[in-house]
C-alpha cells in the first residue's frame, strides 16, 4: 500500500510539473531607489541602486536577508530539491586525490574521503603509511577556512600555508617546521594575491596591498601591489620592501625564486595581460634588480634556471608563445635564442627530470610532447583520448613526473609518466560511480555572426534522440585568455543521467587559439563574445539538440557578465539563466578592489567617448528593458567575493526585477562566509548546484527523476 501510495504521488507530481514550468507567484523585496546619477562624456546615467555597493551597511544586509528569504522559500517548493541533492551527495562520496608531489624526505598529496568539506594534506616517507600533515577541516567549524596554497623550502624542513577565510582574497600566512609540524611564531595578515617563494631557510618573498582606507576591507580599490621578503623571527612590519609601492607602482606583482636558489625572477603587472620582467642574482650580495622585459605589451616567464641560463616562455614576436633561452648576465630580449619555436597552437611549457613538457591546446584540447634541453623533441606522449592534460611539473632530479587526465566524459585519473622508459601508468583512477561507455561527447564547429567559426563540445547520452525536447545547459566564459579545455563535473551527472545535453562553446576572448583569438573579444570587440554564444545557442536549436523552451544558459565571473549580456540582447533565446558572480556593471567595475586590472580586456567608461558608449551598449545593469519578459534568471553571488564584488549581482537582480515583465522568476542567491569560488566547502558546492539544477528542471516543466527524453 505505502509502494502504491508514493508511486501514485510521483505520479500525480509528474504529471503537474509537466503542465506548468516553475512560474513566481509571489512579490520581490521592496528595494528602494535613488537620484544618484552619473555624467559621462555628456551622457547622463542613472545609478538608483548605487547604495548596494556598500556591501557593510545595515540596509544592503537587511535586502541581502530578504532576498535570501524569498528565493529560499520558492526553492523550498520544488518537490525534488532534495532528491537532485541527496543524489548529488551520493555522487559525491567517494574518495578523491591529487597527484603527490616531493618536498624534502617526503611525498605529498591531498586526500578527501568523499564528503569532508576541505581536502586533507598527507605525507609518507619511504613508502611507510601515510600521516596527515595539515587537516583544513579543523581550522573552522563550517568548513569555510581553507588552505589556499602552501610552499616549502628546497630542503623540505620548513613551510609557509596561506589560509583564506570565508573565501575572502585577503590570507593569513602561518609558518610551519615540517618535522615537528607544529607552528613558528611568524603569522602574517592582510597578505593578498601573492605567491610564497623561500630563499634557502632565511625567510621568503610574498605581495600585498596596503588595506583600503575607504570603503570596507572586501570591495575596497587595491591599486599598488608591493613585493617583500619576511625574514624569518622578525615581527611583519619589518619585512623589507623588495619592489613595488610609490617607486614602481603595479597592479600585480610577484616575486619566485629559481630551483636553484640563485635567481629571484619578479613580475610586474598592470592588468591581467602584459608583464614586466626583472632579475636579481641572488649569489652576489647587495646585486641589484635587472630589468629583463619592461613595458606591458607582451608577457614572458621564467620557466627555469640552470648553469648560468635562463629559460623564458614569451609571445614576444610569438602569439602563440615559445621558449627562449638566454645567458643570465645578458638576458634582455636581444640575446633570447629559441628552444621551442611557435607553432599554430598555444603553447604552456613546464620542466621536470631536466626534461621540458610542451602543452599544447589544439582546438580546446590537449597534445603534450617532451623536450631535451637543447629544443630536441623526444616524443609526443600518448593521452587516454581528446581531453585535457595537465601537470608535467616537477623537480630537477625527479625521475617521474605525474600528471591529470579529465574529459566530460572521463574523471580526472592522475597518471606517473616514466621520464627514462617514457611509459605512462595509471597512479589513481577517479572511483567516481559513472559509466562512460553510456555517454558520449563530440566537438563542432558552427559559425558566429561574422562567419568565424567557433568550436563547441557537446555531451549527452549515447542513443539520445535529437527532437528538440532536450534540456540543454550550454557554458561559456569568453574572456582573459582562459581556454575552457574538456573537464569532468561530478555535478554535471544528475543532468547528463536524466536526459540532459551539456554543451561548451569556445568563444573569442578565450586563449584557444592564442593571443589573436583572446584579442578578438577584448575592448571594441567584446561583442563577438556575445554573438559567438548566441550563435552556439542558435545552432543547437537549429540542430535540434533543444529548443528555446529547454535552453539553459550558465557562466561565472567573466561568464556571468557573458550571460547577463546575452539574456539582455536575446530575452527570447533561453528558457533559463544562470549568472553566477557576474561583472554586470561595466560602468564602474574598475572602482572596485583590482578590477582596475581588468581592464586590458573591457576597457573602462573613463577611457574616452568611444569606449564608454560601447560598454554603456552591453552593460547588463543597463541595458534591461521595462516591461520585457526575461526568462527563468538565478542570480547567483557571495558576501566575502572580493574578487567581483557582490554589488554587481545585486544591482543586477534588482534591475531585473523592477524592469521584469512576466511571472518568470528573477531571484538572487546569496551564499554566506564565501568568495568568488576558491575554497568553497563541499558542502555548499553541493547546496548550490543542487538548487541550480532543481531551478532548471522546475522552469523548464521537467521533473527529477526522469528517463531520457
Amino acid at each position: 500500500m505505502k509502494l502504491f501510495s508514493f508511486c501514485l504521488v510521483i505520479f500525480v507530481t509528474m504529471t503537474v510539473m509537466a503542465q506548468r514550468p516553475g512560474s513566481f507567484a509571489g512579490s520581490y523585496p521592496a528595494t528602494k531607489t535613488t537620484d544618484q546619477a552619473d555624467d559621462f562624456f555628456g551622457t547622463k546615467v542613472l545609478d538608483p541602486y548605487r547604495w548596494l555597493e556598500n556591501d557593510m551597511a545595515e540596509d544592503t544586509k537587511d535586502w541581502v536577508q530578504r532576498q535570501n528569504e524569498v528565493t529560499n522559500e520558492y526553492l523550498s517548493k520544488i518537490p525534488y530539491r532534495d532528491a537532485i541533492k541527496n543524489r548529488l551527495t551520493e555522487l559525491w562520496n567517494y574518495e578523491k586525490y591529487s597527484a603527490p608531489f616531493k618536498e624534502g624526505e617526503y611525498t605529498y598529496f591531498y586526500k578527501n574521503d568523499g564528503l569532508q568539506n576541505q581536502a586533507v594534506l598527507y605525507r609518507q616517507k619511504n613508502g611507510e603509511q601515510p600521516e596527515v600533515f595539515l587537516d583544513p577541516n579543523t581550522f573552522s567549524p563550517d568548513g569555510t577556512t581553507s588552505l589556499a596554497g602552501i610552499d616549502f623550502t628546497k630542503d623540505g624542513s620548513l613551510a609557509a600555508y596561506q589560509l583564506s577565510e570565508g573565501g575572502s582574497d585577503w590570507r593569513k600566512v602561518i609558518i610551519l617546521n615540517t618535522q615537528t609540524k607544529k607552528p613558528l611564531d611568524d603569522t602574517l595578515k592582510d597578505v593578498k594575491f601573492s605567491e610564497l617563494s623561500w630563499r634557502n631557510n632565511e625567510g621568503f618573498y610574498y605581495s600585498s596591498y596596503d588595506k583600503p582606507k575607504e570603503g570596507s576591507q572586501l570591495s575596497g580599490k587595491t591599486q599598488i601591489h608591493k613585493l617583500y621578503f619576511h625574514k624569518l623571527g622578525t615581527p611583519q612590519k619589518a619585512d623589507k620592501l623588495i619592489f613595488g609601492g610609490e617607486a614602481t607602482p603595479r597592479r600585480y606583482i610577484g616575486g619566485q625564486v629559481t630551483e636553484n636558489q640563485h635567481y629571484l625572477v619578479i613580475s610586474a603587472a598592470n592588468a591581467t595581460y602584459g608583464n614586466e620582467l626583472y632579475l636579481q642574482d641572488l649569489t652576489k650580495p647587495d646585486a641589484g634588480i635587472v630589468p629583463v622585459v619592461t613595458g606591458f605589451e607582451n608577457e614572458q616567464d621564467v620557466v627555469d634556471a640552470d648553469e648560468g641560463k635562463l629559460y623564458i616562455s614569451t609571445n614576444l614576436k610569438a602569439p602563440n608563445r615559445k621558449l627562449v633561452v638566454t645567458d643570465a648576465s645578458t638576458p634582455t630580449a636581444q640575446h633570447w635564442k629559441d628552444v621551442i619555436p611557435e607553432t599554430k597552437f598555444p603553447l604552456f611549457v613546464s620542466t621536470c627530470g631536466g626534461r621540458f613538457f610542451a602543452q599544447y591546446t589544439k582546438d580546446a584540447v590537449s597534445e603534450i610532447e617532451e623536450y631535451t634541453r637543447d629544443g630536441k623533441k623526444v616524443k609526443t606522449i600518448a593521452l587516454p583520448g581528446l581531453g585535457t592534460a595537465s601537470g608535467f611539473s616537477g623537480k630537477k632530479e625527479e625521475k617521474e613526473v605525474y600528471y591529470s587526465y579529465t574529459s566530460y566524459v572521463y574523471p580526472s585519473t592522475i597518471l606517473k609518466y616514466d621520464i627514462i622508459s617514457g611509459k605512462s601508468s595509471v597512479y589513481k583512477k577517479s572511483g567516481v560511480k559513472f559509466n562512460p561507455d553510456d555517454f558520449e561527447s563530440k566537438q563542432v564547429f558552427y559559425a558566429s555572426k561574422d562567419g568565424t567559426k567557433i568550436p563547441m563540445i557537446i555531451t549527452y547520452k549515447k542513443g539520445m534522440q535529437l527532437n528538440g525536447k532536450n534540456p540543454l545547459m550550454l557554458y561559456g566564459y569568453g574572456g582573459f585568455n582562459v581556454s575552457l579545455t574538456p573537464a569532468f563535473s561530478v555535478s554535471d551527472i544528475v543532468f547528463l543521467e536524466n536526459g540532459g545535453i551539456y554543451a561548451v562553446a569556445n568563444l573569442r576572448g578565450g586563449g584557444e587559439y592564442g593571443d589573436v583569438w583572446h584579442n578578438a573579444g577584448t575592448k571594441l570587440h567584446k561583442q563577438n563574445v556575445f554573438d559567438d554564444f548566441i550563435a552556439a545557442a542558435e545552432y543547437l536549436v537549429r540542430e535540434k539538440y533543444t529548443s528555446k523552451d529547454y535552453l539553459a544558459i550558465s557562466g561565472g565571473s567573466n561568464g556571468g557578465l557573458l550571460v547577463g549580456a546575452c539574456m539582455t540582447q536575446r530575452p527570447d533565446l533561453y528558457k533559463v539563466c544562470f549568472p553566477a558572480v557576474g561583472v554586470m556593471d561595466m560602468l564602474r567595475y574598475h572602482k572596485f578592489t583590482a578590477g582596475a586590472g581588468w581592464a586590458y580586456d573591457y576597457g573602462t567608461a573613463d577611457d574616452n567617448k568611444e569606449m564608454f558608449n560601447y560598454l554603456y551598449k552591453y552593460s547588463p545593469v543597463h541595458n534591461l528593458k521595462k516591461g520585457t519578459c526575461y526568462p527563468a534568471t538565478l542570480v547567483t553571488t557571495a558576501d566575502h567575493d572580493d574578487r567581483v564584488v557582490p554589488a554587481h549581482s545585486f544591482k543586477f537582480a534588482a534591475s531585473l526585477q523592477a524592469a521584469h515583465g512576466c511571472n518568470n522568476p528573477a531571484l538572487i542567491r546569496i551564499e554566506t562566509k564565501a568568495g568568488h569560488g576558491a575554497g568553497k566547502p563541499t558542502s555548499k558546492i553541493i547546496e548550490e548546484q543542487a538548487d541550480k539544477w532543481a531551478f532548471l528542471l522546475y522552469n523548464i516543466g521537467l521533473t527529477y527523476p526522469q528517463k531520457a527524453l
